[in-house]
């Protein structure tokens, strides 16, 4: 029997991709292990192999379609011998018979359009909601088994956005569901979030123990009606700035953050730095076979901070606390449009010329969007460093399931007392992000002191 190509999930959390590009043909011969496409997820570029030999006989999405499902049939491969025609007819016969039932909802839920794509007709019962004088809305009991009792009678909804909207502590009754027949869907959910697309308030409250509701976003055609029209360029958002906004959005509301900034003295950092990269050995092409950054410094010091204070290399969840063996370090990377955040795993065991050179290649490749899901996710803890800008100090949003993030700003001299004396010193801010779920305010001292301790004294990484 022919056998059918699904779309893939890169990584646990990948409800969808983009596929890119078809690198075979259809009617071409395919054997195990080739590379026959590549997709596109919201942060990287990753390739997809045959598993099973045979020939192409059907490309049912073609290359650059958005939005494709995990596990929708991509393409139809006709093994050794069979008919490859009727495979390719069997292939659209399948297909259509599931586009009522599946296709229309995935599509509207992965382009559900911006608001600026809607009539004023379409938009006005959302904004008049918005505007209502009413914050809170009567009790009301909480949805169970994906049904919310509301005013109107039943909301019904997908699992996924029933799942999303658990997590969320969002009521399903309140949410304006875009699917087929009104139905809640996930995006319709992730928009809850944002505060947009609730239904007035009165016609159901947030669900029992959720806690107090947000007030609700200004919807785009209240934004745009502050401004002149044709003074701004409108640009869609693409699928990396939707990421971010929604995990730092849900990482600000469910994560209680505090901050605790701490000044370095990295005088004696930078003189190491010299002289280490001085000394770095000269390649053939004539290049020094590393050359040392202050962030590697940092990741270093942080590395083996975390590994000095364990109770703080752990991860929040609700079962429980991960106590992590290792110090798996990601590092903020400025992408066009965006940042990716690449982990360097057990940096508290790599030295600092390895940090750099794994530094280098995975900046590089998260540039060209070429990093696996490995790479960037996950992580015990991350450094996000603004200093090359001038920023003095600054505090950073954490990135779950991680507890704590280090903000690191410029080093710059400053006049400091010592002896009772105003001398000159180099100065490094910097501020540990932590999440007090995990971390309490003690044990981010702990943290924050035991990294000044390193970066103060360089010479104890390497020992």
């Amino acid at each position: 029997m022919p056998t059918n190509i699904l779309m893939p999930a890169l990584s646990p959390t990948m409800e969808k991709g983009n596929l890119a590009k078809w690198l075979k043909k259809e009617g071409e011969k395919v054997k195990s292990g080739d590379v026959i496409a590549e997709i596109e997820t919201d942060k990287a570029t990753m390739e997809v192999e045959a598993v099973d030999e045979g020939t192409l006989a059907k490309i049912v999405v073609p290359e650059g379609t958005q939005d494709v499902a995990v596990n929708a049939v991509i393409a139809v491969l006709a093994g050794e011998g069979e008919d490859v025609k009727a495979a390719a007819s069997g292939a659209a016969a399948a297909k259509a018979p599931a586009a009522p039932a599946k296709v229309p909802e995935k599509k509207i839920e992965a382009k559900q359009p911006a608001p600026s794509f809607e009539t004023p007709a379409a938009r006005a019962p959302q904004d008049e909601a918005k505007r209502s004088p009413h914050p809170e809305a009567p009790a009301a009991a909480p949805a169970k088994a994906g049904v919310s009792k509301s005013e109107g009678g039943r909301t019904f909804s997908s699992p996924l956005a029933r799942r999303l909207a658990k997590d969320a502590g969002i009521d399903l009754s309140r949410v304006s569901g875009t699917g087929p027949h009104g139905r809640v869907i996930a995006r319709d959910v992730e928009d809850a979030k944002l505060g947009k697309g609730l239904k007035a308030p009165g016609a159901a409250a947030p669900a029992v123990g959720a806690g107090p509701s947000l007030a609700p976003a200004m919807s785009d055609s209240q934004i745009r009606a502050l401004y002149e029209e044709g003074s701004y360029d409108f640009v869609p958002h693409d699928g990396m700035r939707r990421t971010i906004a929604q995990r730092l959005t849900a990482a600000t509301q469910s994560t209680p953050t505090f901050y605790l900034t701490m000044d370095c003295d990295i005088g004696k950092l930078t003189a190491a730095r010299e002289e280490i990269n001085a000394a770095a050995p000269k390649g053939a092409d004539g290049k020094p076979s590393y050359k040392l950054s202050v962030n590697d410094f940092v990741i270093k010091a942080l590395a083996l901070a975390l590994q000095r204070i364990p109770e703080a290399n752990v991860s929040w969840s609700e079962g429980g606390m991960l106590r992590h063996k290792h110090s798996d370090i990601g590092v903020a990377v400025a992408l066009p449009g965006g940042l990716i955040t690449p982990i360097i795993h057990k940096a508290e065991t790599l030295s600092l010329s390895g940090i750099s050179n794994a530094m280098r290649d995975l900046a590089a490749r998260a540039r060209a969007r070429k990093l696996k899901p490995h790479e960037y996710q996950g992580g015990t803890s991350s450094v996000s460093n603004l200093g090359m800008y001038g920023i003095k100090d600054f505090t950073a949003v954490i990135n779950p399931p991680q507890s704590t993030i280090l903000a690191v700003g410029t080093g710059e001299e400053r006049a400091v007392v010592r002896n009772g004396q105003i001398v000159p010193a180099m100065i490094m801010s910097v501020t540990l992000s932590c999440d007090h779920r995990s971390v309490d305010g003690a044990l981010g001292a702990e943290l924050i002191n035991a990294f000044k301790v390193l970066i103060e004294n360089p010479v104890m990484m390497v020992v």
